[in-house]
């Protein structure tokens, strides 16, 4: 079964692919079937712009479609950057300019009070039916440096506590097995069952 991810962000989909392997899932990417849609995203939660998302792509093609929208919430910055993740530092801030605004906002605040989490909300939806809304989190803390090479944004400034590791610094099988879309997407497999009718 072919899933049309709602994005061209190449590390997401490598994620999912990932994480659905041997479900007979692909996961390919609007470039990869020549659609070029700027779903303009201003829901005021992580679901309506997953929504927003999911349903602009699904008008335009006929297979089920697979929005994701996630980010990171911090307690002591009142749950920002929440929606807002990718573009926290602009428009089109670089995930090292996120981070260093990240850093910057929370200057002064000591570590124990830097909890956070991420969010990833996924939809699935085919035609104008939405077939799967699921929700999945992570708790951590954001450190005062960055931390470890692998993951995207703020991956090497989240502390997974258990591991005592960043998600930078985890390999991608145990990132996935700890994170938020890892969550979100093993509660999505169990019902694709819906879209293989």
């Amino acid at each position: 079964m072919r899933i049309l991810l709602a994005s061209n962000n190449l590390k997401k989909r490598d994620e999912l692919q990932r994480i659905l392997a041997g479900r007979g899932v692909d996961v390919v990417t609007p470039r990869e079937l020549r659609l070029d849609l700027e779903p303009h995203e201003d829901g005021a939660t992580f679901e309506e712009n997953c929504l927003i998302k999911a349903r602009t792509f699904a008008a335009q093609c006929d297979g089920p479609v697979l929005a994701d929208d996630s980010g990171l919430e911090v307690d002591a910055l009142g749950g920002a950057p929440g929606v807002r993740s990718a573009r926290y530092a602009g428009p089109d801030a670089s995930d090292a300019e996120n981070r260093a605004r990240l850093l910057a906002d929370l200057a002064g605040v000591p570590e124990p009070r830097r909890m956070a989490r991420f969010v990833c909300c996924l939809a699935l939806v085919r035609g104008g039916a939405v077939l799967a809304e699921v929700r999945g989190t992570c708790a951590g803390r954001i450190l005062a440096a960055e931390r470890g090479a692998g993951g995207f944004g703020y991956d090497p400034l989240f502390l997974y506590e258990p591991s005592g590791r960043t998600f930078a610094e985890l390999d991608p099988a145990e990132k996935d097995r700890v994170s938020h879309r890892g969550a979100a997407l093993r509660e999505l497999a169990r019902r694709l069952d819906l879209v293989r009718k």
